[in-house]
């Protein structure tokens, strides 16, 4: 019929691509491998140093490398096939953890062994990153990212669980050998899953100072992709109370119980709201809502200010987490606005400045935490990165939406038509600003 609209994709449309239920389950071995390496690691050097120090430093081993992972080695997923560089990393990480096992090693050796494992993770993840919109084209793609983000947070907390109670039963080094085997599964479904492609880039000559500063200039130099890159660093400081989770619990009077409560709920909330939001909501729907959510995400935490007791809390940051949701739009569009051979390298630049300002706000979250100032630490942090949000969402009034190409003017997939001399104070769902 003239005029009909396209059927919308589903979740069962999206599972029903074979190599994308390769690389979800195969990133599903990978990050539940992660986490159990970390824990039963960490574990392994506190009961051999009775050390919290030295266990600290273990634990942060584990993400320090995502400053030269991130930064030099993402970019080679689009000089080399991205199925070789992942099925590299994988069976590389499965060396490495193994070599864990070996009795004797010393807790240096073993943090070094750790923290080169963790270096692969950064192209991994990129790889599979600038992978997934070649397998799923179109209205597919922020359906599955929406399927992958609330599994990453789904096999974190399952790793975590499975990582303690594994090492309780069976002692920190048969973990760690079951944490190797994921990864040679990992590797096994990328390697006979995935159909190989040529690499998305020429290899270069540049050294990789010139191609990180290149990629950095890609992100940050278009103000619509800067914008967008902003977005998804407010994760930073909303996902603040997982670093303070158990002082938090403990000056409510909880212990390792309520602070476990903290913790999944900073997960609940995205887990269930992502696969609904991406569903149900249209994309000129789900980009226009960008910017209104990233406030609220940030706004809620000032709920904290009224010293609420824990139930009340947990639904504070589960709505918090819930209003995070405006991420998966932030994804699609930085996908769509990046070349592919500039893509896993502009994914890596990215995701380092999540996950290293995670760690410093976790370590001055919790500096800076007091009990009996929980209220307003948390108001202080939700009130700034609201107004960072708003900030970051506002247009003034007098710049306005460039005109969206019409469906008839050339190369490209269509865009939505922008109303007329439409306005927009935040981030418009298509066109920048003239």
């Amino acid at each position: 019929m003239k005029g009909a609209a396209p059927p919308r994709a589903t979740f069962r449309d999206v599972f029903a691509v074979r190599e994308f239920r390769a690389v979800w389950f195969a990133e599903i071995l990978s990050v539940a491998g992660d986490r159990l390496a970390l824990v039963a690691l960490t574990l392994l050097v506190y009961d051999r140093t009775r050390s919290p120090l030295l266990t600290a430093l273990a634990y942060a081993s584990g993400y320090l490398p995502w400053i030269i992972g991130g930064l030099f080695l993402a970019g080679l997923a689009d000089r080399y096939p991205r199925r070789a560089v992942m099925v590299t990393c994988d069976m590389a990480r499965a060396v490495l953890v193994t070599a864990m096992v070996i009795p004797g090693v010393p807790v240096l050796g073993l943090a070094a062994l750790l923290f080169a494992t963790t270096a692969f993770a950064p192209a991994f993840d990129s790889c599979r990153a600038a992978i997934t919109p070649g397998i799923l084209p179109g209205e597919l793609y922020p359906l599955g990212a929406s399927v992958t983000q609330a599994t990453f947070l789904a096999a974190q907390m399952a790793g975590v669980a499975v990582a303690g109670a594994a090492v309780e039963v069976t002692g920190a080094r048969p973990a760690l050998a079951v944490d190797a085997v994921t990864f040679v599964l990992s590797g096994v479904l990328i390697g006979f899953g995935t159909r190989a492609r040529p690499a998305a880039a020429k290899p270069g000559t540049a050294s990789p100072w010139a191609r990180t500063r290149d990629g950095c200039r890609q992100v940050f130099g278009e103000q619509r992709l800067r914008t967008v890159v902003l977005f998804g660093w407010l994760a930073v400081f909303y996902t603040v109370p997982e670093g303070i989770a158990a002082p938090y619990a403990a000056g409510l009077g909880g212990g390792p119980a309520a602070t476990g409560l903290v913790l999944a709920s900073t997960a609940f909330g995205t887990m269930i709201g992502t696969p609904l939001f991406t569903r149900f909501v249209r994309p000129r729907a789900r980009a226009s809502l960008m910017g209104p959510l990233a406030v609220l995400t940030c706004a809620a935490l000032v709920l904290t200010a009224l010293r609420p007791d824990l139930a009340v809390s947990l639904v504070i940051f589960s709505l918090s987490a819930l209003f995070g949701i405006y991420q998966i739009a932030a994804n699609t569009e930085f996908v769509a606005r990046v070349p592919d051979e500039r893509r896993a390298q502009a994914v890596g630049i990215a995701s380092t400045g999540i996950v290293v300002g995670q760690g410093a706000g976790f370590i001055a979250a919790g500096g800076g935490h007091r009990p009996v100032g929980r209220g307003r630490g948390g108001c202080c942090r939700g009130a700034g990165t609201a107004v960072a949000a708003a900030v970051t969402t506002w247009r003034p009034p007098g710049r306005r939406t460039a005109r969206c190409p019409r469906r008839d003017e050339g190369a490209g997939p269509a865009r939505p038509a922008c109303r007329p001399g439409r306005v927009s104070y935040f981030m418009p769902s298509c066109g920048d600003t003239v």
